[in-house]
């Protein structure tokens, strides 16, 4: 992971699509439903999905359902109705996020997270998978503040957290986030397996890139006996 000085972080701002759940998935299969409950006969595209991301919303719903809609609105209301009530596979979060978010939180780092995802799903998907514990706060999107890469969110988080940007990291999958990290003062590092990873270290090279979570324990004052900051 390539770096200037060495990093020592007390703190964690995650986001949550695409850097600690593989959310396409259940978005996918949620998309499958709404299909065959209208007779089309197809599989929503799951590139597509990961592609969209991190933009989300009406936009994700356009891009994936294509001619099938004609008020994406509408969908994405319908969409997140089903999600509300759609069984959360226990299996969700990426390979290594669970013990991950445990080395961490014993290590002393207050961790939040940063989500453009609607606040009540954050909430559910977090808790459906035995993670909200580690959270000192869930700052999902709300209609009454700007979505990510506005830094409201971010610093929000930040505030929760009740540390300052010096000792926070924000850690991501996407060009959104690198742009949220950066208005809100924060450092950045992105997770190789994330759905824009790729994209994002195209166009951002010099981005610092973690492969596995122990990267992410190292980047952190894991002995410090203390967090925030």
């Amino acid at each position: 992971m390539p770096q200037e000085r060495p990093m020592n972080f007390r703190n964690i701002i995650f986001d949550l699509d695409g850097t600690l759940v593989d959310s396409a998935r259940m978005t996918g299969q949620i998309l499958d439903a709404m299909f065959a409950d209208r007779g089309i006969a197809m599989r929503a595209d799951r590139n597509v999905i990961r592609a969209m991301d991190a933009v989300g919303g009406e936009a994700m719903i356009a891009a994936v359902m294509g001619e099938h809609t004609s008020d994406p609105a509408a969908d994405l209301t319908e969409f997140r109705e089903r999600y509300k009530v759609a069984a959360t596979p226990l299996d969700l979060a990426f390979p290594g996020v669970a013990i991950g978010l445990d080395q961490l939180a014993r290590a002393g780092i207050a961790m939040a997270i940063c989500s453009n995802k609607p606040q009540h799903l954050c909430d559910k998907i977090l808790a459906d998978l035995a993670l909200s514990h580690h959270f000192t706060a869930i700052i999902g999107s709300s209609p009454n503040r700007p979505r990510k890469p506005a830094a409201d969110a971010a610093l929000l988080a930040l505030q929760s957290l009740g540390a300052t940007a010096g000792a926070t990291l924000y850690c991501g999958d996407s060009q959104v986030d690198l742009a949220t990290a950066r208005a809100a003062g924060l450092a950045m590092v992105l997770v190789e397996w994330g759905y824009g990873t790729r994209d994002t270290l195209a166009d951002e090279p010099a981005t610092p890139l973690i492969s596995d979570f122990a990267q992410l324990v190292a980047l952190t004052a894991a002995n410090s006996g203390t967090a925030h900051g």
